[in-house]
């Protein structure tokens, strides 16, 4: 699950998250830590400009400082960037930060990345918001670089060059994993061609198959190998029947019933999906989130 809290968007935050904070996000993640989520996921955006931010808020907390906040109070669950606006800044800077988020919280990072849709944000920090594209692919190889096995990272691109600067510690997965959002034809094909996963965004349910068949046709033709993780971020929820208005698209009922539901989409080639359950305060989000755990997760 996307973490609350920690961005608050008006096109998904609660009304609650405005006055809750770090006591909040700790109880939320420790939940679903107890309830067996795969993973807790934080975004990332460095600075909101005004002309967005009656929509999009300036409430980002930074994901590198809220995931390793969040690993000391939880023990297995998975720890998720999504995603990593990675062209912001160097590669060793990132590889830095991740790489110790992995060591520190014994090897539970998952790095997701995307290439960002702020314009200031670029502009302000001196990168090319036009060409992100081409910078994000560069930061995606010089990070195989640098987040791998080698204490002396090597890359030598066009936009980045480096070799010779030791960086401890190094991540205690032997690859980390990355998985790389977004659902134009470039982020799917920057997926399926140098990720280890995809994640989409705002894909509804009959567009996926075809998003999915494209990210296997190209791996088929470029011989890529290795697992590979294809995400999904399901409808809202409510387990069981809500007495308040959750809005229309939100699925509601029994463990039996959301499953039968969120099923569907492993029928679509998904192997995991994001949850977000509406609530009116922490403690009914909990409760959600220990009741999905216990009653819907099991039928999945």
């Amino acid at each position: 699950m996307q973490l609350p809290v920690q961005s608050q968007s008006t096109l998904y935050a609660e009304a609650w998250e405005a006055a809750a904070g770090p006591d909040d996000l700790l109880e939320i993640a420790r939940a679903a830590d107890r309830a067996g989520f795969g993973y807790l996921a934080g975004c990332d955006h460095v600075g909101i400009p005004r002309r967005l931010a009656a929509a999009m808020s300036t409430v980002w907390y930074d994901p590198v400082a809220t995931l390793a906040f969040l690993a000391a109070a939880t023990e297995r669950v998975r720890l998720l960037s999504h995603v990593a606006i990675v062209a912001l800044r160097h590669p060793l800077l990132t590889a830095k930060q991740y790489a110790t988020l992995d060591h520190l919280s014994g090897g539970r990072l998952v790095l997701g990345v995307g290439a960002g849709h702020v314009q200031e944000e670029f502009e302000a920090l001196g990168v090319d918001f036009r060409g992100r594209g081409a910078v994000l692919d560069e930061c995606l190889d010089a990070l195989r670089a640098a987040l791998g096995p080698e204490e002396f990272p090597e890359h030598h691109g066009k936009l980045y060059d480096f070799e010779g600067l030791g960086q401890r510690p190094r991540p205690a997965q032997d690859r980390v994993p990355v998985w790389v959002g977004g659902s134009s034809p470039a982020a799917v094909r920057r997926a399926a061609l140098k990720g280890d996963g995809w994640l989409p965004q705002g894909d509804p349910r009959d567009r996926l198959p075809g998003q999915i068949a494209r990210i296997r046709e190209l791996r088929e033709k470029a011989g890529a190998r290795g697992p590979f993780t294809v995400g999904a971020i399901a409808e809202p929820l409510y387990v069981g029947t809500p007495r308040w208005e959750v809005g229309r698209r939100t699925l509601t009922g029994g463990p039996q019933e959301l499953a039968e539901s969120l099923r569907a989409y492993r029928a679509m080639g998904v192997h995991q999906i994001q949850v977000r359950f509406r609530s009116r305060s922490r403690s009914e989000l909990t409760d959600q989130i220990a009741a999905f755990g216990a009653e819907v997760a099991p039928e999945l």
